[in-house]
């Protein structure tokens, strides 16, 4: 089936999955971080203070997530949605409203939770269940609402917050959820879907693992690095970006149309390797996906030119492009789709914790006196470690989905 044919024969559940990960960059890094100067200077907080803040309230959601996560796996994907999109808007109310740094943690705890957390989980889980012949591409399409909400919502809230003040633009992202976000999950998810020419039986042959197996094979957590340096990388640039744009001596147009290309590269690259998983499979892959961020890093902290921030970005999406496919469908075909949801919670549990520690771990560094382009050398080099690691997973993924069907067989 050609990309045309696949999307409009399934429109209704890609376009489900887009909003939500298009409207879960309200609790996204990159989302949060435009309102860092207001925040900083309303609650008088350093950088490190308010990144500090900002991995407290992660890691509760990260902890949180592990515990919840596996709803998706005993309520329906339209169930799910709907409370995930009440529990955001609730979270942007409680932003609006925040008046003391308890407040303030409250809020980021619920934003992360909801937002990056379940939003991402909920519409991730569905594909990855839902679609079994063409998951790459089903993957690649429901990850382009992070490419479109990091290209949209920038310019969104810079026009914004020049003619209103911080707390109205989070009252205003609260009611897009309630009266659009909502009605589209409603409607799209109005029924689940059956994989194409299959059954729900026959997708779930061979060995399906529960959580506590996969947990504790190793490779598991060597496959997890590929998510968790992006996770790290990415969110402390961008919980970091005003403060970058201030050391570079940029200005924030360079940083509106950065995330314009990486978008796009995002999109592109998301889809040409969701084509590349259909045919030759997620754990082929693996080694590639780190390899735009190791070079992308070491370019932004050397270079001055604002052009460098356009190639990072660039960069960068291509890993997010990569990920958004590859990892998306390597659980489900190491680990099988029947406890697929337990298994995710425990992925995006892990990427969310990697986000809490960067904004805190790397704020630290600059209140002590370390740069923060000496810190994305240090980046550089982890996400060439961990493109390393994924060599021997990659080989070890190959033997596991054969013995995978050999059970089947058996």
């Amino acid at each position: 089936m050609n990309l045309h044919s696949f999307v409009t024969s399934n429109a209704r559940w890609l376009a489900g999955g887009l909003n939500l990960t298009f409207f879960g960059s309200f609790g996204q890094t990159f989302f949060i971080a435009l309102f860092s100067e207001h925040l900083r200077r309303d609650f008088a907080l350093t950088h490190g203070q308010f990144g500090s803040i900002y991995m407290l309230g992660t890691l509760a959601s990260a902890i949180t997530l592990v515990f919840i996560g596996k709803v998706v796996d005993r309520y329906s994907v339209t169930q799910v949605s709907t409370g995930v999109i009440l529990a955001l808007s609730a979270a942007c109310v409680v932003m609006a409203s925040a008046n003391s740094v308890i407040t303030l943690v409250i809020a980021i705890y619920l934003l992360r939770l909801a937002g990056q957390g379940m939003m991402t989980h909920t519409a991730v889980t569905a594909m990855g269940r839902w679609f079994v012949a063409e998951r790459g591409r089903a993957l690649a399409i429901t990850g382009i609402g992070h490419q479109l909400g990091e290209t949209c919502f920038p310019f969104f809230v810079f026009t914004l917050l020049v003619v209103l003040p911080w707390r109205v633009v989070w009252l205003i992202c609260a009611v897009v959820l309630l009266l659009i976000s909502l009605p589209v999950v409603l409607r799209c998810f109005g029924r689940d879907r059956t994989p194409q020419g299959y059954s729900v039986a026959n997708s779930e042959q061979g060995r399906q693992w529960t959580r506590r197996e996969a947990v504790i094979n190793p490779w598991f957590w060597a496959a997890l690095i590929g998510i968790l340096a992006p996770s790290f990388i990415g969110t402390s640039v961008w919980f970091h970006q005003v403060h970058l744009l201030d050391l570079k001596q940029w200005d924030t147009t360079v940083l509106v149309t950065g995330f314009a290309l990486m978008s796009a590269t995002s999109v592109t690259t998301g889809l040409v390797a969701g084509h590349l998983v259909d045919r030759y499979s997620a754990y082929r892959l693996l080694p590639f996906t780190l390899l735009p961020l190791a070079v992308g890093c070491l370019l932004l902290s050397v270079a001055s030119a604002p052009v460098a921030l356009w190639v990072f970005m660039m960069l960068v999406g291509g890993c997010y492009g990569m990920n958004n496919a590859i990892f998306g469908a390597v659980w489900s075909e190491a680990y099988g789709t029947r406890h697929l949801g337990a298994i995710r919670s425990i992925v995006f549990a892990g990427m969310v914790l990697s986000s809490a520690i960067g904004p805190g771990l790397t704020g630290w560094l600059i209140d002590v006196g370390i740069g923060f382009e000496t810190q994305l050398i240090a980046m550089s080099l982890g996400a060439l470690i961990g493109a390393m690691v994924q060599i021997p997973v990659s080989g070890r993924f190959v033997k596991q989905v054969r013995e995978n069907r050999l059970h089947q067989s058996g």
